[in-house]
């Protein structure tokens, strides 16, 4: 991370959000609906969470105000920025017959739609760089995510606040951001101020259009006293330096049958997942049979259909689906991509119904209590 240089106000941070909307961004970022934090277009500093907080545990989301004004001043919630660079839903191609014996097949652009990721998490930085090996780093890259994903200008944020079922620390993702950004933002909330930095070039020019101040060495020691709190208050922990090992080794272990009992196999941790990519593709054809189409869709590995090969699925019950999850999340993926699948967000044990905690059952395999 580049070296505090200054301060904005509220005042300034507007400034930002309009700055970016004038350079063409779809400025999306933290807003408050549906009683929860979400991501979605913002236009103003006036439409961020000010003044509230998350408490977060197993199976457990629920807002509750500040004793202050913080516009920052909270976990992360139900949505992750993959659903902007890599949607839910995507048009692959579309075909249509004209006479017997033509037929014109025209593949959906990869438009190149400019977000402002506005309020990135340390651990969100990292589960997009994860995503980026996935999707472009590859030997088959996707033009759609890389139309989206080159065109982002990244503010992110320094967390003020461990969520309840947060481990960032664990994974080495969090809470202080290093890199992947254009700005990066320090809250304080106590001045009503935030340091900023800029971590590219177009994060400098964009920086310098704002109305700012030297950020003094009192700000600079009150930034990083932030982010030495919020690392010593995470709501959970994991031993993740042998997990891979652990994992691989035990995988007939008994603790998969008792998850099996709790888990009811409604995918929500991957959907939440911020680094989740699995995906099924969808036909349509017309009643005239003369128009088709193919749409790609987000689907879990944890759906019976995902692993459905010619005579059967290949892991018919809820144990073999949540094994496959859970070793692929910590263990394969270093395998597969060189890095750990899992940042530490806690979505998956916030969003979980049932409130099955990962860290919980990886202290199982390792015989620890629970």
């Amino acid at each position: 991370m580049t070296t505090a240089s200054a301060t904005i106000d509220k005042n300034g941070l507007d400034a930002l959000i309009k700055a970016l909307a004038g350079r063409g961004f779809r400025v999306v970022g933290p807003t408050l609906r549906d009683s929860a934090i979400v991501y979605d277009d913002i236009g103003s500093a006036k439409d961020l969470p000010e003044g509230w907080t998350d408490e977060q545990d197993g199976g457990t989301y629920r807002l509750v105000r500040r004793n202050d004004e913080a516009l920052f001043g909270y976990a992360v919630g139900p949505h992750s920025w993959k659903k902007f660079l890599h949607p839910p839903i995507q048009s692959l191609w579309k075909a249509a017959r004209s006479g017997k014996l033509t037929v014109h097949v025209e593949g959906a652009p990869s438009v190149p739609e400019k977000f402002a990721l506005f309020g990135v998490r340390a651990c969100e930085l990292h589960a997009i760089a994860i995503q980026d090996k996935v999707f472009l780093h590859g030997p088959h890259g996707d033009p759609h995510y890389r139309a989206r994903r080159e065109n982002a200008f990244i503010v992110a944020v320094n967390c003020s606040k461990a969520g309840g079922t947060c481990f960032c620390v664990s994974m080495n993702t969090g809470p202080r951001v290093g890199s992947g950004f254009d700005i990066a933002l320090t809250e304080l909330a106590d001045r009503g101020r935030f340091v900023v930095e800029a971590g590219t070039e177009r994060g400098r020019e964009v920086l310098a259009e704002l109305p700012q101040q030297q950020a003094s060495n009192e700000d600079a020691a009150a930034a990083g006293k932030v982010i030495e709190k919020t690392a010593a208050s995470m709501g959970r922990h994991m031993k993740s330096d042998d997990v891979h090992r652990l994992l691989l080794a035990n995988l007939e272990h008994p603790r998969w049958d008792d998850v099996a009992e709790r888990c009811l196999a409604c995918a929500n941790c991957t959907m939440v997942c911020p680094t989740c990519f699995c995906t099924t593709v969808d036909e349509s054809t017309d009643l005239t049979g003369t128009e088709s189409s193919r749409t790609r869709r987000w689907d879990s590995c944890f759906t019976i259909e995902f692993s459905y090969l010619h005579g059967g699925t290949v892991r018919p019950t809820t144990r073999s689906r949540y094994r496959q999850w859970m070793t692929h999340k910590l263990a394969t993926w270093h395998d597969q991509f060189g890095t750990s699948g899992c940042v530490g967000c806690g979505r998956c044990i916030t969003w979980c119904p049932v409130g099955i905690d990962i860290t919980q059952e990886v202290a199982a395999i390792r015989g620890e209590p629970t």
